[in-house]
């Protein structure tokens, strides 16, 4: 018996990780920055832990009455928190409040969980011994959960399922407790029927995860979701509304079918006509293929390579019909080659070839992940791959709403002696956009584009190099974004707050 508690130290370690990691990846789904928001989660958490472990010493009778429990609140309330917070956040003006309450109740509550049960066993292992054993059993679980939860649970099951998951096996160490208790338990025929309607009810909630998330995106999406899908890295959902298809990643939006052609024409066009019959191609980000659709309209280009994190963006537009003839099925050229990996960590491998032209598709730096990707330490990488002749362009935010971040970027490309031109083009779906032009020379538009083209021509290309005083800041007031600094991340923080 003693050895079978033990093996539920392992078991309720794992939850309890589980539990702290849901909270800190929903958080910085919902509220961004999530370097910011896993710091806030885990010091509540462990902070509610050391409070619970602390109460811990008030429980002086019925050891094992409270340690069955604690299991079934924390099988309850951890298991449908994933549920309760993504339904909740659209309707709870104060959602922080209940993401931390929430956080804090399953923290106290796991916190009494160790000490309970080292209680329970005190009568069967010397104190050293027992003390050692029960932190490398809790240790391991830890271990075995930081494992599973990026490697498993977020790409194969998802946040509301895995929750559910981990509440089902929080009830099935207080219904084993219960079986081995059960002459020193009154009313185990009561609690047992309670932890086996818990039981159910989390299975329910199992089994129906993916209506529940659907039902939470409802309700933050105004046009009806088409498709969902979390990978290793993102939560991607597909809306439409029979006239508009608009593909959001992890809540905010990537592009409206209605109007994305301005965009790409912008990012791809302006640099890329102004080359001398371009040969070879980097992308960076872009996944979706749509920029790559607009490179294919040079019959000079003989080789793309596409690098994207996420294998599961590539795959999805390239086997879905509508999505694929969006792009024209641009990721199925023969010209095109696909990497799925880290651009940062790309380029840092590949830095023999050389590119005429550099497209740098990545989402917004709205946290540190994304930001190292705009620091003077990437630019410096993309300079070593860029032709002397060529040039690079990367989407920079909102000149508008984000005059800071988007001219802190141009100060980053200038710190590394490359020669920037900005401009900027508007987006229906989004407002004014930027991008910025770079290269080892000045920049001069282009004589001629593609003639098949919606949006860029030689006036309106012209006028995107034209900043109103709205649209301009002084950079000697801002910071160049560095690794160590991630200045740019804070800009965006702060201006896009107010957004």
């Amino acid at each position: 018996m003693a050895y079978s508690l033990l093996f539920t130290v392992f078991v309720i370690a794992t939850c309890g990780l589980i539990y702290e990691l849901i909270c800190s990846t929903i958080a910085s789904y919902l509220l961004g920055d999530s370097v910011t928001q896993f710091s806030i989660v885990i010091g509540i958490y462990l902070f509610s832990m050391g409070i619970g472990s602390y109460l811990a010493k008030y429980l002086k009778k019925n050891i094992i009455m409270y340690f069955i429990q604690v299991e079934l609140l924390i099988g309850l309330i951890g298991g449908s928190s994933a549920a309760l917070l993504f339904v909740s956040f659209e309707f709870v003006e104060y959602f922080r409040i209940l993401l931390y309450s929430l956080i804090s109740i399953i923290g106290i509550l796991v916190g009494l969980e160790i000490p309970l049960l080292m209680r329970i066993l005190k009568d069967d292992f010397e104190f050293s011994d027992l003390v050692s054993k029960v932190f490398a059993f809790d240790y391991i679980g830890a271990l075995i959960a930081s494992l599973l939860f990026p490697l498993f649970l977020i790409p194969h099951l998802g946040l509301i399922r895995s929750s559910f998951l981990f509440g089902v096996f929080n009830i099935l160490v207080a219904l084993w407790s219960i079986r081995l208790f059960k002459n020193k338990i009154p009313i185990h025929n009561k609690m047992q029927k309670f932890a086996l309607f818990l039981l159910v009810l989390l299975l329910i909630g199992f089994a129906y995860s993916e209506r529940i998330m659907s039902l939470a995106e409802s309700f933050h999406y105004p046009d009806k979701v088409i498709y969902t899908k979390s990978s290793a890295y993102q939560r991607i959902v597909l809306t439409s509304n029979g006239r508009d298809l608009r593909l959001f990643l992890n809540g905010n939006l990537q592009f409206s079918s209605g109007d994305e052609y301005r965009y790409h024409e912008a990012l791809v066009h302006i640099g890329l006509a102004a080359l001398n019959q371009p040969k070879k191609v980097l992308v960076l980000g872009g996944g979706d293929g749509l920029a790559v659709r607009e490179i294919l309209k040079y019959n000079s280009i003989q080789k793309i390579i596409l690098v994207d994190l996420d294998p599961a963006i590539t795959k999805l537009f390239i086997q879905q019909n509508t999505l694929a003839k969006l792009n024209q099925n641009s990721l199925k050229s023969p010209k095109i080659q696909l990497i799925t990996e880290d651009a940062f960590i790309w380029l840092q491998k590949n830095k023999t070839q050389k590119f005429d032209f550099i497209i740098v598709d990545f989402p917004d730096p709205s946290n540190y992940a994304l930001g190292k990707l705009y620091t003077n330490k990437f630019y410096t990488s993309l300079k070593a791959v860029l032709e002397p002749s060529g040039f690079l362009v990367i989407q920079s935010t909102s000149p508008y709403y984000a005059k800071k971040s988007f001219w802190c970027i141009v100060k980053t490309l200038n710190s590394v002696g490359l020669t920037t031109a900005p401009y900027h083009a508007y987006i229906p779906s989004f407002g004014e956009w930027g991008y910025i032009i770079a290269g080892f020379k000045p920049f001069n538009l282009a004589q001629k584009y593609p003639n098949n083209l919606k949006f860029i021509n030689n006036k309106t290309a012209h006028n995107l190099f034209d900043f109103p005083a709205d649209m301009k800041f002084e950079m000697n007031n801002l910071q160049i974004n560095k690794l160590n600094n991630q200045a740019l991340v804070h800009y965006f923080e702060e201006e896009w707050s107010k957004v």
